[in-house]
């Protein structure tokens, strides 16, 4: 069966998986620049932090076809700026932008802008082949701590949610593809369905053996001791190890501890923000009230009620039992571990 393929980049086009229309349509939506690449963020068109900072990374590159002799600087901030904003919570859109920046000044403002466009799609499509590889990486890593029996994930971390393979999905299919064999359980995730919609579609697709649960019902699940292990993912991780991720986590992090159920976190280590001293300077995005209020477009709630709607949660370090990186996996909570992970990767680059 062919890979899901989130991102297309073929013939110096950009097109996107509408995971919108999932799991009852397969299509893709060509996107033509930093405008519609932002707006394709913001709507969901894709999500998950990896790939959102590829596609941002692919989306600049389109962008720069645009760029004006002279101006190269100002119309490279401006369109990086657009793409910022789409989703503030996820740190690897930051962290493509960088990259870009970087690629940026290299080139140097005094040169022609089909130069600049050429070298900042080359790193764009660099980025791409790198979130596939550090994900087969950190799926091996963690497929050599999971424990044995059944697994319990939360949003999506496959395929999905990055240039290809997945995080907490990656380690599964490692350990799956080891030859163990198990069951994974995948809360639906409200508001926007991504456990329901997206993780048990790719699952399914995998042969993996996938039961869906309410969020509601992840307690009593624990406490019937079925499940060995949780495995998320993250959009970002503070420098000592506290992780936002998809609203909910923090909950399913206090029942795993409760249970005795160790929590590990999935994590490329473009995920790791060490910027970022704790959970608390994380920004957490506030969505739309109708993400709540509304399923598929009906009302399901009624007229006048207030909604608050935070995408993210933070789990605090002490919840974490390890953090997967494609260096290595580190106990939660431990900084310089953390540092040692992000310290290497930059080295491999």
């Amino acid at each position: 069966m062919r890979d899901v393929e989130p991102i297309l980049w073929k013939g110096g086009r950009l097109s996107l998986l509408d995971q919108r229309r999932l799991p009852q349509r397969e299509t893709y939506l060509e996107l033509r620049g930093a405008r519609d690449t932002a707006r394709a963020i913001r709507s969901m068109v894709v999500r998950g932090a990896p790939a959102i900072g590829v596609t941002a990374a692919f989306g600049l590159a389109l962008e720069a076809a645009r760029f004006r002799s002279g101006h190269l600087r100002d119309d490279f901030e401006r369109a990086a700026g657009v793409l910022l904003a789409a989703r503030p919570t996820a740190v690897n859109l930051r962290w493509a932008l960088e990259r870009l920046r970087e690629t940026a000044a290299a080139v140097g403002q005094d040169a022609a802008p089909r130069t600049l466009a050429a070298a900042l799609r080359k790193q764009a499509l660099a980025l791409y082949r790198e979130d596939i590889a550090a994900n087969r990486a950190l799926g091996a890593a963690g497929a050599r701590v999971l424990p044995s029996g059944d697994v319990l994930t939360h949003c999506n971390a496959g395929a999905l949610a990055t240039a290809g393979y997945g995080t907490a999905l990656g380690v599964i299919r490692a350990a799956w593809s080891s030859g163990r064999r198990f069951g994974v359980y995948a809360t639906e995730t409200r508001p926007f369905l991504q456990g329901a919609r997206l993780t048990a579609w790719e699952l399914v697709r995998l042969r993996i053996p996938v039961t869906l649960i309410t969020d509601g019902m992840v307690g009593a699940l624990l406490a019937t001791r079925k499940v060995a292990a949780v495995v998320v993912g993250t959009d970002r991780t503070a420098a000592n190890g506290d992780v936002a991720n998809k609203i909910g986590t923090y909950t399913i992090a206090v029942l795993a501890r409760r249970h005795g159920v160790p929590f590990y976190v999935a994590a490329p280590t473009s995920s790791i923000d060490l910027d970022c001293a704790s959970g608390d300077d994380i920004p957490i995005e506030e969505r739309d009230a109708d993400e709540v209020t509304h399923i598929r477009g009906r009302r399901v709630a009624t007229e006048g009620v207030r909604v608050f709607n935070p995408a993210f949660d933070v789990t605090p370090a002490e919840l974490v039992t390890a953090i997967i990186t494609e260096q290595g996996v580190v106990r939660g909570g431990d900084r310089t571990g953390l540092a040692r992970a992000v310290h290497a990767a930059q080295r491999h680059r």
